[in-house]
C-alpha cells in the first residue's frame, strides 16, 4: 500500500528592503509630530526652519501632503457619521453652542449698525423727498405767476392794439373816399386807401395772434382768480377783434383787395374763427346774388317766382360764382397758404343756394312729380360737381362730400319716394295688360325706337316698354340702379309666372272668371304661335340689346358688379325662354280637341251606304276638311309670323 508523499506549503514571498529596515505604512517619521499643529503657539514658519536642518524639502511636502489626505479622509468619515446632526444644526454637534454664542455677539453688532443705517438713510430720504417737492412747488409757483404775467402782458398788448384801429370801423370802407377829398388826385386817394386797408389787417392779424396765445394761456389756467377777474377786459377785446375784423374783412371783399383778404382769413384761422368768415362772405357777396336769382321774401315766400325748375337757376349760379366768388376760392385753396380749413364752397355758397331754395322754391324737392323731380335733382348734381371743380386736391372733394350743409342738401333729394313712383308706374303698365281677360294682337304697333312693332301682342310690348323705361334716361337714378335692376328682373319674372301660371291653369281647367286666367281658356292656336313669336322676339332683344344698353350705362361699376348684372338678366331671359315647350304643349293639345270635333261625323258614314242606294263616293267626307282646317288656319299664321317652330 503505497502512502502520499506530505505536500508542504509554498514558501512565503520575499520580504523587501523597506519592510525590513523603515517604519510601517501607516506611521509616521519620528521627526513628523502632528500634535504640534493643534497647539495655540504653533509657527509654520519656525516649524518649518527648526526641520529644514534635516530634512530635506521634498521629504516634508510629501510628508505634509500625506498627512493631509488622513485629514481629509477623516472629515469625511467624521461628516458621513454626523449627516443628520449637520443637516439639522443639531446641539449634538460638538461645540455648537459655544460657536453660536461666539457668532451671535458680532451678528448682533452688524444689526445695529444696520438699522442705525438705514434709520440715516430714511431721514435723508425724506429730507430729499421734501426738499424735492419744494422745489416742484416752487417751480409750479413760478410756472403759474409766469403764465400771469404772460397773460396779463398779452391782454395788456391786445387793448394797446385795439386802441390802435379806427374807433369806427365803417370808416375803412370809405377810407379812400375820405382820402380822395384831401388829396386832389383820386389814383393816389386809392392807393393811400388801399394802404390804409392793408396795415388794418395786418395788424388785425398781429392782434389774432396774440389772443391765439391769450387763448393757449387761459387754458392752464382758467380757474385762477387772476384770470377770472381779467375775464371781462378778455371778452371785449375778443368781440372788439371780431367785429373790426368783420368790417376789414367786408371792406377787403367790397375792393377785392387780395391782400387784406388774406391777412384777414389768415386772423381768423388764427382765432379758430372760420365759420365767422363764411358766414360774412354768405351774406355779403353770396346772398345777395343768389337772392336775384331765387327771389324769395323774408318770411320765406316765394317771390315772382314761375315753377320749380332749377335747371336755368342753377347755370345763372355758376356764372355769377365764376365772376364775383371765384377770387376768394382761388386765395382760400391757394398752395401752402394755410387757409385750407376754409370751405367756402359748402358753408358760403352751398349753404345760400339750400335756403334760398328751400324758401323760394320748396316744390323742387318734392318727387310727387317724377319727371320735373329727376330734372332737379340731375341739375344739382351737376351743379355739386362744378362746386367740386373749384376743389385743389381729392382730399378737398373729399372734406366738400363730408360737410354737414352737404349731407344736409342730398337728404332734401328724397330718391326712395321717387322710386316707389316709378316703381307704381312702370309695374303698374304690365299688370294693368296682364289683367286683360284676353290676348290682345297688335299689329303695325311702333311705340319708340326699340323695334317694339315685332311684338305682336299688346302684353308683350307693354313688358318690353317697362323694361326700358327702368333704364331710360329721363328714368334712371345712378344711385338707385340696383333698385331698378331688381325692378327688371321682377318684370320678367312676373311676366314669365303669368304665362306658366294661365297655361297650368288651362291644362287643369281652373279658367273661371275670378282666376285671372280668362285668357287662357279663350286662346286658340294663334293667339299661342304669337306667343311663341314674341317669346323668341323678347329673348333675343333682352339678351342682347337690351342687355349692351344697361352695361353701357353701368360701366362705370366694377367688373364683378357688370358681370353679376349680365348673369342676373340672362338668368331672366333662359327662364322665359323655357316656356316655349309649354305654349308648345297647349297649341298642340288645342289643335287635337278642335281635330276631335270633327270625328263625330265619321260615324254617320257607313249608315249613310248601308241605308241608300248611293253611289260609290268620289271625293273626301266632310269631316276630313273638318280635321285640316285647324291646321291650315295654324299653317297660315305660322308663316304670316315668319316664325321658325317645330310642331
Amino acid at each position: 500500500m503505497a502512502v502520499d508523499p506530505i505536500q508542504t506549503p509554498p514558501p512565503p514571498p520575499p520580504r523587501s528592503n523597506t519592510y525590513l529596515f523603515s517604519d510601517p505604512l501607516d506611521s509616521h517619521p519620528l521627526w513628523f509630530k502632528p500634535d504640534l499643529f493643534l497647539s495655540p503657539n504653533f509657527d509654520s514658519d519656525s516649524y518649518i526652519s527648526e526641520l529644514r536642518t534635516f530634512v530635506p524639502f521634498d521629504t516634508l511636502r510629501s510628508e505634509l501632503q500625506a498627512h493631509l489626505t488622513s485629514l481629509n479622509h477623516e472629515l469625511i468619515d467624521l461628516i458621513n457619521r454626523d449627516y443628520a446632526d449637520f443637516v439639522n444644526l443639531s446641539t449634538k454637534l460638538v461645540d455648537v453652542d459655544s460657536a453660536v454664542v461666539r457668532m451671535r455677539a458680532p451678528l448682533l453688532e452688524l444689526r445695529e449698525k444696520i438699522e442705525g443705517f438705514r434709520g440715516s438713510v430714511e431721514s435723508s430720504l425724506v429730507a430729499l423727498k421734501n426738499g424735492l417737492e419744494q422745489r416742484s412747488e416752487a417751480a409750479a409757483t413760478r410756472e403759474v405767476l409766469e403764465l400771469l404775467l404772460d397773460t396779463f402782458h398779452v391782454v395788456s398788448k391786445v387793448e394797446k392794439l385795439i386802441k390802435e384801429l379806427p374807433s369806427v370801423p365803417a370808416d375803412w370802407s370809405n377810407g379812400d373816399v375820405n382820402l380822395a377829398e384831401k388829396n386832389v388826385v383820386s389814383n393816389g386817394s386809392i392807393e393811400n386807401g388801399t394802404n390804409v386797408r392793408e396795415t388794418q389787417s395786418m395788424l388785425l392779424e398781429r392782434i389774432a395772434s396774440e389772443m391765439n396765445r391769450l387763448k393757449f394761456y387761459i387754458a392752464h389756467a382758467q380757474n385762477l382768480p387772476f384770470i377770472q377777474n381779467m375775464e371781462k377786459r378778455i371778452q371785449s377785446a375778443s368781440l372788439l377783434l371780431d367785429a373790426s375784423l368783420g368790417h376789414c374783412f367786408v371792406d377787403g371783399l367790397e375792393h377785392r383787395d387780395e391782400s387784406v383778404i388774406y391777412n384777414c382769413l389768415r386772423a381768423y384761422a388764427a382765432i379758430d374763427n372760420t365759420s365767422s368768415a363764411e358766414e360774412i362772405f354768405r351774406t355779403t357777396v353770396v346772398a345777395p346774388l343768389v337772392q336775384k336769382i331765387i327771389p324769395h321774401g323774408p318770411s320765406g315766400v316765394a317771390v315772382g317766382t314761375s315753377g320749380d325748375g332749377l335747371e336755368n337757376d342753377y347755370q345763372e349760379i355758376k356764372t355769377c360764382i365764376n365772376k364775383e366768388c371765384k377770387f376768394l376760392l382761388e386765395i382760400s385753396s391757394a398752395e401752402n397758404s394755410g387757409l385750407h380749413v376754409f370751405d367756402f364752397l359748402a358753408n358760403s355758397i352751398l349753404k345760400e343756394v339750400l335756403s334760398a331754395i328751400q324758401k323760394g322754391k320748396p316744390g323742387a324737392f318734392s318727387p310727387g312729380r317724377p319727371t320735373e323731380f329727376l330734372i332737379n335733382y340731375k341739375s344739382s348734381l351737376d351743379f355739386l360737381a362744378h362746386l367740386e371743380g373749384y376743389c385743389p386736391s381729392r382730399s378737398s372733394v373729399t372734406k366738400f362730400r363730408a360737410e354737414a350743409i352737404y349731407n344736409e342738401f342730398m337728404k332734401q333729394w328724397n330718391v326712395g319716394v321717387y322710386f316707389s313712383l316709378r316703381f307704381q308706374e312702370i309695374a303698374g303698365a304690365l299688370e294693368s295688360a296682364l289683367a286683360a281677360t284676353s290676348l290682345i294682337p297688335v299689329h303695325n304697333s311702333h311705340s319708340g325706337h326699340w323695334n317694339s312693332q315685332d311684338l305682336t301682342l299688346k302684353q308683350s310690348i307693354t313688358l318690353l316698354e317697362s323694361l326700358r323705361s327702368c333704364w331710360r334716361e329721363d328714368v334712371l337714378i345712378f344711385s338707385c340702379a340696383d333698385k331698378f335692376l331688381r325692378l327688371t328682373l321682377q318684370l320678367l319674372s312676373r311676366f314669365s309666372n303669368w304665362l306658366s301660371s294661365g297655361l297650368d291653369a288651362r291644362k287643369m281647367g281652373n279658367t273661371s272668371s275670378n282666376s285671372g286666367y280668362e285668357w287662357a281658356a279663350s286662346a286658340v292656336p294663334s293667339d299661342f304661335l304669337y306667343i311663341i313669336h314674341d317669346i323668341n322676339c323678347l329673348v333675343t332683344e333682352i339678351c342682347g340689346g337690351y342687355l349692351d344698353d344697361v352695361l353701357q350705362l353701368l360701366s362705370s361699376c366694377s367688373i364683378d358688379i357688370l358681370d353679376l348684372v349680365k348673369q342676373s338678366i340672362l338668368q331672366g331671359g333662359k327662364s322665359l325662354n323655357g316656356l316655349t315647350p309649354l305654349v308648345i304643349n297647349a297649341i298642340t293639345e288645342s289643335l287635337v280637341d278642335e281635330a276631335v270635333k270633327g270625328l263625330k261625323d265619321v260615324k254617320a258614314i257607313a249608315t249613310t251606304f248601308r241605308m241608300t242606294n248611293k253611289p260609290i263616293p268620289t271625293r273626301h267626307s266632310l269631316y276630313v276638311s273638318g280635321l285640316l282646317t285647324p291646321l291650315k288656319k295654324v299653317y297660315i299664321i305660322f308663316f304670316a309670323c315668319n316664325c321658325c317652330i317645330t310642331l
